[in-house]
């Protein structure tokens, strides 16, 4: 394709992606994923030949379009690629590309922006829920300077506020998919939930490990972490999940800077160098539950205090509502910032 795609690269809470109108993009799925992987210069541990950056949190798409049915204002596919593998997934949600999907549309004419804040309904295409995000367009312009920090991402921007909607049993249909607070898998304690994103937790200790180790230190648990999730996705419903990128796996312990859980979470094999935002409301609403795993590690905030979620790059504060084990609501404060906007050339050939 000499002529090249109109492509828009943003950070996205902490990872980092490329940003389409659907209209831009051929409109049979096998055309659109064939292309993406040129794009992305996969399949290639480095993506030399592409504009992925060789790590699952740089190698994703969002597609983004005015809303197709009542309820939101425009909707969101969210596509993971592969690194080495030539793979694209659509099995999971995004929470932190999520975080720049409302910028950009604005910035592509989607929605009219306000005089001060604009809210963007999103429809979240792979599980059919819906988020708000808020953020601030003085003057009707993104601005994306401002003082919010997230952890993992140097500097600061302006806040992006998430609210989420119909999240529950977003993947799975059902909070607790396995129609239980725990199982036994591998001789290990689980619980597997899905808010927002199918993941399996389980106690660092009943791996081996304290739950304070960095990602690299993790990494030998690998083979460990895939019987376990390959079992769980069966039980859970999904199926052979062993090319998916779901469910995850986080290991949880109890906090130590001050936050109310303390996690590692493998995406699906490789170690997180955070955490994702919907693993973290789905861990948050996991350790909520009496008799969960994570529920007796956990430090829990007072009433209307988020819940700090700790992973290796510091922590991601969450706000959860239970009502006995149905989700009232969820939310999280994220940050996203334009990078590139311009056309991307795709390879050619396979």
């Amino acid at each position: 394709m000499t002529t090249g795609v109109p492509c828009m690269v943003m950070r996205g809470g902490t990872s980092k992606g490329a940003y389409f109108l659907a209209e831009d993009l051929p409109s049979d799925p096998a055309e659109r994923d064939d292309l993406l992987l040129r794009v992305m210069g996969t399949p290639d541990p480095r993506q030399i030949d592409g504009i992925g950056g060789a790590h699952p949190l740089t190698s994703k798409v969002a597609v983004v379009s005015r809303a197709a049915a009542p309820g939101a204002d425009v909707d969101y596919l969210f596509l993971q690629l592969g690194v080495a593998d030539a793979t694209v997934s659509d099995r999971q949600n995004c929470g932190n590309l999520l975080a720049g999907v409302g910028p950009f549309a604005v910035e592509r004419g989607l929605v009219a922006a306000g005089d001060e804040r604009t809210s963007v309904r999103i429809r979240m295409v792979n599980s059919q829920s819906v988020a708000t995000a808020t953020f601030p367009t003085p003057g009707g312009a993104v601005d994306y300077a401002g003082d919010t920090a997230v952890s993992g991402v140097p500097g600061t921007a302006a806040p992006i506020v998430l609210d989420f909607a119909e999240t529950e049993g977003s993947s799975c249909g059902s909070l607790l998919p396995t129609g239980r607070l725990r199982d036994v898998i591998d001789g290990i304690e689980v619980t597997c939930v899905d808010n927002g994103m199918p993941v399996v937790v389980a106690a660092a200790s009943a791996l081996g490990v304290t739950g304070y180790e960095s990602p690299d230190e993790l990494e030998a648990l690998r083979d460990r972490v895939q019987s376990l999730r390959l079992r769980a996705g069966e039980l859970m419903g999904l199926g052979d999940v062993s090319a998916a990128p779901v469910p995850k796996t986080t290991l949880v312990a109890p906090p130590r800077d001050g936050g109310t859980i303390c996690t590692r979470t493998f995406i699906p094999l490789r170690v997180h160098a955070s955490i994702g935002v919907l693993g973290a409301v789905s861990v948050a609403t996991a350790v909520l539950m009496d008799g969960a795993v994570g529920h007796g590690l956990a430090a829990f905030p007072p009433p209307g205090v988020p819940m700090g979620i700790e992973h290796p790059a510091g922590r991601l504060d969450v706000r959860v509502e239970l009502d006995g084990r149905a989700v009232r609501r969820s939310g999280v404060v994220r940050t996203a910032r334009k990078l590139l906007d311009g056309t991307v050339f795709p390879r050619s050939g396979p």
